[in-house]
């Protein structure tokens, strides 16, 4: 988009000059990753995919002294998909999309970035009030996640506290939690502090941007430009167990009936059991609700998850990921055995989920998880 790259060359404009200067000591780094899968659900569409995708990835690397250096990153993500109904049909699916295209300025203290990127924050690992910009599905080995076209900056003092400012402009697709998309021509922008307090760290954070409702199709009112704000709180402490609250509350600055607020919490905790290698556990339970009020839990949706992590010796690792709908009093099963050989990891998962999925995770392939089913995804990193 012409927008996007003018956004990088702006960057690549004010450093060009002591970028000539430290020329001799640029560095040039490729990297990439390719993924293979074959996944099989019975109760889809098409019950057989085959699939694959390819992550080629470049950093430039310029030192400019001890303290300063900058960074220029694009990758791209190409990924093609075949779905079979044998012997009726077949449905093919491809795309090519940037995945990451940032130019970053660092310092001792100081990461300023721009560009195509990724941002998250947060103490929460399963059910993410914070998921404010990214979709990562915690069942994904890749943990893969579009990216939003904006500016960052982190600021970290000497007492380990640290400043995010952010400035985003043209992500027209919802992100996160987001029910609507943003305004195509009005940027976004907000911040987050976070400092050290005992046996852990507390943060606020603070986002707005202007909301669009036109492309519902009427299922709510239809207004261009909706003012939304939102706030949100998390703190982290570490004292024999890990335990962290994360909340975060959105206001829409229109009568929009339920949709007006949204109020999201979490409180979770983590733990390893020295028995064997170590048992890793990460348990969360999140509420959330929408309603016409501030801080109403009117419509509260109540939602459990549980994580248990295993290494069976060095290449083998079992994890098994549970969540439970109280409201629905429905159960969504996910186990993942990954091999782990050097550059080449072999993973084989399976599922078994409630046919009507209705779980508010973003994933890419929580389509396809609805009902039983089993993957298996070859990666290879280069």
């Amino acid at each position: 988009m012409m927008k996007n790259a003018l956004l990088i060359s702006l960057l690549v404009g004010w450093v060009s000059l002591e970028a000539q200067v430290v020329a001799d000591s640029a560095v040039i780094d490729f990297q990439g990753q390719l993924v293979g899968w074959m996944h099989y659900n019975p109760d889809n569409t098409y019950p057989l995919y085959l699939g694959g995708r390819f992550i080629p990835q470049a950093t430039y690397t310029i030192g400019l002294n001890a303290n300063r250096a900058l960074d220029f990153k694009a990758s791209a993500d190409l990924v093609g998909e075949l779905g079979f109904h044998i012997p009726n049909s077949h449905k093919w699916h491809g795309n090519f999309s940037p995945y990451r295209m940032w130019a970053r300025y660092t310092t001792r203290q100081m990461e300023l970035r721009l560009g195509l990127q990724k941002i998250n924050f947060g103490s929460a690992t399963l059910l993410r009030p914070l998921m404010w910009f990214d979709q990562v599905d915690p069942r994904d080995p890749l943990q893969l996640t579009d990216g939003v076209w904006g500016g960052l900056m982190r600021y970290y003092f000497m007492n380990n506290a640290n400043l995010w400012v952010w400035v985003l402009y043209g992500n027209n697709k919802e992100k996160g939690w987001e029910w609507a998309q943003s305004h195509s021509q009005i940027p976004e922008l907000g911040g987050r502090f976070q400092v050290p307090i005992p046996l852990g760290e507390a943060a606020i954070s603070y986002h707005h941007r202007t909301a669009d409702s036109r492309q519902m199709n009427g299922s709510i009112p239809a207004f261009e430009r909706i003012p939304e704000h939102r706030l949100g709180l998390d703190a982290r402490f570490d004292k024999l167990l890990g335990f962290w609250l994360e909340g975060a509350w959105v206001h829409m600055n229109r009568d929009l009936g339920e949709l007006s607020n949204q109020l999201t919490m979490n409180l979770g905790l983590d733990y390893t059991f020295g028995w064997g290698n170590g048992l890793g556990i990460i348990a969360e339970h999140l509420v959330t609700s929408f309603d016409e009020k501030a801080f109403g839990l009117t419509n509260a949706i109540n939602i459990s998850a549980l994580s248990m992590n295993y290494p069976f010796g060095i290449f083998d690792t079992v994890n098994t990921i549970i969540f439970y709908s109280w409201d629905d009093q429905k159960w969504y099963n996910f186990i993942n055995w990954t091999k782990q050989y050097n550059t080449l990891a072999l993973n084989m998962m399976a599922y078994w989920n409630p046919d009507d999925y209705n779980m508010p995770l973003q994933g890419r392939a929580e389509n396809l998880f609805a009902g039983k089913g089993i993957q298996l995804m070859l990666v290879y990193n280069f």
